[in-house]
């Protein structure tokens, strides 16, 4: 993961969140849950400036989308933290490689915050 990748990850989300109508906050963090960018829009809510950078780590520490986190009360997975908008980043093919990162949006509704970092995914896997 680096700042170049992330930055273009940053802006898809917010391309995505303008298309939604939503105003989001997206982190970009690498395999260590460090965070690597972090990108907030105008009228973004305050609490994105938590809640996104750890969806993000909650899923490349848990190795997989944070919706999926959802009441297994599992270390490092925060009440928020288990909801849809983090997506874990695979170097390699898919769940087989290793995880090279997170990305975690918030400020939409939990289907905005989805297709935000889907966006950003995206950006990762076409690299």
């Amino acid at each position: 993961m680096d700042l170049e990748i992330a930055l273009r990850m940053c802006e898809a989300a917010l391309r995505q969140a303008s298309r939604e109508g939503s105003a989001i906050s997206v982190a970009v963090v690498d395999a260590g849950g460090h965070l690597v960018s972090f990108q907030r829009m105008a009228g973004a809510g305050f609490a994105g400036t938590t809640l996104a950078p750890g969806r993000a780590s909650a899923a490349a520490a848990h190795r997989r989308p944070t919706a999926e986190l959802s009441g297994t009360g599992g270390p490092g997975a925060g009440q928020w933290e288990r909801t849809p908008g983090g997506l874990p980043l695979w170097s390699g093919r898919g769940r087989s490689g290793c995880v090279a990162g997170g990305v975690g949006v918030s400020g939409g509704t939990p289907e905005q915050d989805q297709a935000c970092a889907e966006a950003a995914a995206s950006v990762w896997r076409t690299r």
